[in-house]
């Protein structure tokens, strides 16, 4: 568990007088609005300590105090383009992204810790470095370059959200799987919507098949069924993100979690039971405990990253298995003496179990090829530019 830690008097003193009711906190807090700190609607008292920042630790708490004068340790509830919302602390501020760090492609995403060159007197608020991350979850980029996209960071558990019905699907959860341990986080699955189904149980039991010993917890956010059972998972100072396609039941979730209505809900077409992305931006809230939820817009679809050793703790009996193959370089596929076609043979691992650990890491190796041959790209098209700057420059001195 995350130890909730202060932020040392050296840090904060100098913070507490320049932010004092600044900006809302209810834009994160939405249980303190109308209310004092210390009371909130539909929720036992709760104290929320306005001097620090969900999830500081001593490791953010040494890398921080590198930095003097006009800096300002923050966290990023919510991005737009160039524009971060972050929460420090005593209010929640709007800043930009420096161009340094633009310029070597460092992106902040929701979840950062960062650092805040705060000048009021000029009106300037600029976040010119991101701290050391715990964790990240990826995704495959979208292009044709390949790589990795951050989406967001410093996550503890990741609830992969599914639906009973038409979303429920086993492949989709494993894919999850995969980029969930890739992260650094403990996954669970949610099953939401199980008051629409007249056996539950059984959609568990399914689910925990392909599971291993990850929970599986079956709740219906909507009639807010179950949702104790999540209290485990949401411990003060640590950070929870939900994933999942549109039209789960995430931002019903988190509203019920929240008791307030915060997160805009469209529900499913009933044409072809696929949802309506209402959720359009990554954003952070805080829990009258203490905890942390971080939204995710809707993805049906999302790539793998640099999954390789997710998709080896999602399909952990393949692994297992493979450990008695005859050749170390053994593809599972028709080479003799596959301990894991054997395996499959005598039913002990499910065919199609198999078929989707080919699928995902042969997926890997596309989007490493993609990523290799994108790099060779950009390195040509640097040495190109190089060229062209130095004839221009000899051009100008007359050397040319």
């Amino acid at each position: 568990m995350q130890p909730v830690r202060k932020i040392s008097s050296g840090i904060i003193e100098p913070i507490r007088a320049k932010y004092q009711n600044i900006y809302p906190f209810n834009r994160i807090f939405p249980f303190m609005n109308n209310h004092s700190e210390t009371e909130n609607s539909g929720h036992n008292s709760v104290h929320i300590d306005t001097d620090t920042i969900p999830g500081w630790n001593e490791e953010l708490e040494l890398a921080f105090s590198a930095y003097k004068g006009p800096y300002v340790p923050g966290r990023v509830t919510s991005r737009h383009k160039t524009v971060c919302e972050v929460l420090v602390p005593r209010a929640v501020i709007q800043a930009g992204i420096s161009g340094a760090l633009q310029k070597i492609g460092k992106q902040p995403v929701v979840g950062d810790f960062v650092v805040l060159l705060d000048q009021p007197e000029t009106g300037s608020r600029m976040i010119v470095n991101i701290l050391p991350r715990r964790t990240c979850l990826s995704r495959g980029a979208a292009g044709d370059g390949g790589g990795e996209q951050v989406i967001a960071a410093n996550i503890d558990t990741i609830f992969i959200v599914t639906a009973t019905g038409k979303d429920l699907n086993l492949r989709r959860l494993e894919r999850y799987l995969a980029i969930v341990y890739s992260s650094g986080a403990r996954p669970v699955i949610l099953l939401n919507k199980i008051d629409l189904e007249d056996n539950p149980i059984r959609l568990v039991e399914k689910i925990q098949s392909i599971a291993g010993n990850v929970p599986v917890i079956p709740l219906s956010a909507l009639s807010k069924t179950g949702l104790e059972a999540l209290s485990p998972h949401l411990n003060p100072g640590e950070t929870v993100a939900l994933v999942g396609s549109s039209g789960v039941g995430k931002s019903t979730l988190i509203n019920s979690l929240l008791g307030e209505t915060v997160q805009r809900t469209g529900g499913i077409r009933e044409d072809d039971e696929k949802g309506r992305h209402t959720t359009t931006v990554r954003q952070m809230f805080l829990l009258p405990n203490g905890a942390v939820l971080i939204d995710n817009p809707g993805i049906r679809e999302i790539q793998l990253g640099d999954s390789a050793e997710g998709i080896e703790k999602a399909f952990s009996e393949i692994v297992d298995a493979a450990s008695n193959c005859k050749f170390k370089d053994c593809t599972h596929r028709d080479e003799p003496g596959c301990a894991v076609l054997k395996a499959v043979k005598d039913g002990i691992i499910p065919e199609e179990r198999l078929a989707s650990y080919h699928r995902l890491t042969d997926e890997l190796a596309f989007q490493s090829r993609k990523s290799e041959i994108g790099l060779k790209r950009l390195e040509k098209e640097r040495f190109k530019k190089i060229a062209v700057d130095i004839k221009k420059y000899k051009k100008s001195t007359g050397k040319l």
